[in-house]
């Protein structure tokens, strides 16, 4: 059958694991060497690429952009003019819960600071905190955010969920961000999964951090620009606050940066959506899209043009 659609991959694993579909050519490039000639019906970058290697894409005739990460802050201002961009909401949540909720459950119980007497033969069984009963604020209620929510309640964590505006869902009250700083101070563990705009940059910033009760924990799993990161390293330096973060700011932290080595911090290196449930899932979201453009109808997720 004669192709009626041209779709550029990144990786030959992920060539191997869609092709073939009936009246679809696949195409392999990185955004190394020459860019495909031609017509591309859909083009998906590679992962974790920063957003100024679309520039690359300039002049060339794209219908649509399918990046395999969840946020997309930056693209705006580089995607060239006419390009339709979407993001891959769907294929991350579930990873970016689970790291939240081992992050929340890791801190709570010590376990960073048994894996550092474990090296030394330190026995250590002092009472650590639970997330049982513990009260959990999740600012940011998108898909992460509602993934968290329904791993936290089975560990009989009181939730509070928290998005842009206050509403009602059959869960009960959704507050809006105006209420902030009326919930802060009610919860011993702050979750961020916001995304990152003009409104969210630098939105944990000292004011935040300072209505937060002592002995607090910030878990973020969105941004790390979304911190101010002398404010945060303020508060955990301090001891009054500790910190569970996936991202930083600026990231990578340099070896030398003294977050690293803060007690009450723990840092993962930006690996929320890095597990083995990725690449099916972005398989997944590949085909679909496929699917849709074959049938002549309009693509999910698209968040640019």
């Amino acid at each position: 059958m004669t192709a009626r659609l041209r779709v550029c991959l990144p990786s030959r694993e992920l060539v191997e694991a869609l092709d073939p579909i009936d009246g679809v050519e696949f195409v392999l490039w990185d955004f190394t060497g020459p860019a495909p000639a031609g017509r591309l019906d859909l083009l998906v970058p590679g992962y974790m690429g920063k957003p100024s290697a679309l520039s690359a894409l300039a002049g060339m005739d794209i219908g649509l952009v399918q990046s395999q990460s969840i946020g997309y802050d930056g693209v705006a201002s580089v995607l060239p003019d006419g390009l339709v961009f979407a993001n891959a909401a769907g294929v991350h949540e579930t990873s970016t819960a689970e790291l939240a909720v081992g992050m929340m459950v890791a801190s709570q119980r010590g376990i960073p600071d048994f894996v550092r007497n474990q090296a030394s033969g330190v026995w250590d069984n002092t009472q650590r905190s639970s997330l049982a009963d513990r009260s959990v604020l999740l600012l940011g209620y998108g898909g992460v955010g509602k993934a968290i929510e329904a791993r936290l309640l089975p560990f009989e964590a009181e939730v509070t969920r928290m998005g842009s505006r206050l509403r009602e869902d059959a869960n009960g009250t959704i507050y809006g961000i105006d209420s902030l700083y009326d919930q802060l101070p009610r919860h011993e563990i702050v979750v961020i999964s916001v995304p990152l705009n003009g409104q969210t940059e630098k939105l944990v910033d000292a004011k935040f951090l300072a209505a937060m009760p002592d002995g607090a924990l910030l878990v973020n799993v969105a941004r790390g620009p979304v911190a101010d990161t002398g404010a945060l390293l303020a508060e955990t330096s301090s001891g009054r606050l500790r910190a569970a973060l996936d991202v930083t700011d600026p990231e990578p932290l340099p070896a030398d940066h003294p977050l690293w080595t803060t007690p009450g911090v723990l840092i993962t290196p930006h690996v929320g959506g890095a597990s083995s449930a990725m690449f099916p899932r972005m398989v997944r979201l590949i085909r679909k899209q496929i699917g849709l453009l074959l049938e002549g109808r309009d693509p999910v997720n698209v968040v640019l043009g």
